[in-house]
């Protein structure tokens, strides 16, 4: 009877740290799923051998050793998670074409909530989500794993050097050395920043720039929307590799190779610590509207600098825990008659 006790105290003791691993391996690995498939089997190698589990660190950072093993033997294979703007340059609108590569080329978009732990000092919180943006995210891939793991140790989650030499089983000189590498990699990459003007809660003028962004989407009000726009505003569309640049291309291709998407509906949704949107096209067959893509905003100076559409739908949806259809509201079915 205690025995059974003592499990059900361990798997409680583990289970508090699944959102803040996931956050970490999500980091590593740039992948939701993959993160997620890091975190089981970080609990199921720490519940085997918890009766080697000395004590002489806290049960959290034997965790993070552990999570940080099983990151670093995923990453050995060497992939590197991109964006599409990581990948080849912008396609002119005359020369657009839907090329799709596979799921393990793509920097994957993680709901807020299941990487972003709840409570907690708001500053951290803010830190906490600036380093799941996707320009950190793409930057971090540049990384070699080793310098990855001491980065975000360091850097997202305030670890001392002593404490990620310890996990490492290094000496303090090697893990400063690999945090001024990761920070001059990643200095070089900041012009690529995105989207880092995102405050934290967003500010009025933030709120009401998704407000006249979501009227013109649904509308599919191309003026309303080039209004929003920046001038070298940039369009994704994983797992396709194209990528548009500039207010005439990218409002050009929604009219013509996106024009489907006129009469969207869109619902907020919390995604890589930046405002996005689960967006349902209107669907000619069920009637109402189906799935279509997870768009992440990255907003500066006002303006709308990038939008990226997530398109696997069967995955994000219900990652983000979305239905997979939308009725139509009353007065939407009464104009379609």
């Amino acid at each position: 009877m205690g025995n059974g006790t003592a499990t059900t105290d361990l798997d409680v003791a583990l289970e508090k740290h699944r959102t803040e691993l996931t956050g970490y391996c999500y980091r590593m690995l740039g992948s939701a799923f993959e993160a997620e498939d890091a975190v089981q089997d970080t609990l199921v190698r720490a519940w085997r051998s918890y009766d080697k589990f000395e004590g002489r660190s806290s049960l959290r950072s034997w965790l993070y050793r552990i999570a940080t093993n099983v990151c670093l033997d995923m990453l050995t294979a060497g992939n590197k998670r991109a964006r599409p703007v990581d990948l080849s340059d912008s396609t002119p609108l005359a020369q657009a074409a839907l090329s799709p590569r596979p799921d393990n080329t793509w920097l994957e978009p993680v709901p807020d909530a299941r990487v972003l732990p709840t409570a907690g000092d708001p500053a951290e919180t803010a830190v906490a989500k600036e380093s799941i943006r996707l320009a950190f995210m793409a930057a971090l891939q540049h990384l070699p794993p080793k310098q990855r793991a001491v980065l975000i140790l360091r850097e997202v989650l305030a670890w001392r050097a002593s404490e990620v030499a310890e996990l490492l089983g290094t000496t303090v000189a090697s893990v400063n050395s690999a945090l001024q590498r990761a920070r001059a990699t990643l200095a070089e990459r900041e012009d690529r920043g995105a989207g880092a003007a995102v405050s934290d809660p967003l500010d009025e003028e933030q709120q009401r720039l998704l407000e006249r962004y979501v009227k013109a989407f649904e509308g599919y009000d191309m003026t309303a929307l080039t209004a929003l726009l920046h001038e070298d505003a940039v369009m994704t569309m994983p797992p396709f590799d194209l990528w548009l640049t500039g207010l005439d291309d990218i409002t050009g291709f929604m009219t013509t190779l996106g024009s489907a998407c006129a009469g969207s509906r869109l619902l907020p949704v919390e995604v890589n610590g930046l405002p996005g949107f689960a967006q349902y096209k209107p669907d000619p067959e069920a009637g109402g509207f189906t799935p279509w893509s997870i768009q992440v905003l990255e907003i500066s100076d006002g303006r709308l600098t990038g939008f990226h559409f997530f398109l696997d739908t069967k995955r994000w949806f219900p990652l983000f825990g979305l239905p997979l259809h939308l009725e139509a509201e009353p007065d939407e079915v009464e104009e379609g008659r």
